[in-house]
């Protein structure tokens, strides 16, 4: 689900105490999307964010707090990335294209998404990680809702297509854009992928 921060770089070790919090914030998150949460230890993130450990816990109070701020921002950036990517786009068609084709990713590697690496890895026995994660699955689904709503008087109500199926329909192209990326960590070819998000077409102009 793009990669706002993934190729960040930030100074190496040594950095004095009035540290760049948000740099070191961008390297940790690219450290924890590409080895996972428990597969990091704490000497390889502090090494990968250049700072002490007692930078760091006085920063972050635990690898855990790191690990949630990486995640909050990761959905913040992300999020905006979305909104700009749809208010550039053409009309509501277009811009509901480019956000599940931003979400799917086919070309952005095996990462995967750091969301949804999180979700897989963290979710079922850590709330915090689980709440993020559902406040951002919600507010996507509510874009693409947005997106995919009729102006007020273009079509009856009552409608099977109408204005009341465009939550079912951002909700299915969510999972959709969402099973992309897991097939893209998988390693499915990106032609595969694209192919799969050409059925969103029919979601988003039923």
């Amino acid at each position: 689900m793009l990669c706002p921060a993934e190729n960040e770089a930030c100074p190496g070790p040594g950095r004095p105490r009035g540290f760049d919090a948000d740099c070191a914030l961008a390297s940790a998150l690219a450290l924890f999307w590409r080895q996972g949460y428990e597969q990091t230890s704490l000497d390889e993130l502090t090494a990968a964010m250049g700072i002490s450990r007692s930078s760091f816990y006085a920063c972050f109070k635990s690898k855990h707090g790191a690990l949630l701020a990486a995640v909050e921002r990761y959905c913040d950036e992300s999020f905006r990335a979305l909104t700009d990517l749809a208010a550039a786009a053409a009309d509501r068609a277009a811009a509901a294209r480019a956000v599940v084709g931003a979400i799917a990713a086919p070309d952005g590697g095996r990462n995967g998404c750091f969301l949804a690496n999180c979700v897989t890895e963290l979710a079922p026995h850590d709330p915090e990680v689980e709440a993020l994660s559902r406040r951002q699955l919600a507010r996507i689904e509510a874009l693409l809702a947005r997106l995919l709503s009729e102006p007020a008087g273009d079509r009856a109500a009552d409608a099977p297509d109408g204005p009341g199926a465009a939550p079912r329909r951002a909700g299915a192209l969510l999972s959709l854009a969402l099973g992309a990326t897991m097939l893209r960590k998988a390693g499915v070819a990106p032609e595969r992928l694209e192919a799969l998000l050409g059925e969103a077409d029919r979601l988003i102009s039923p």
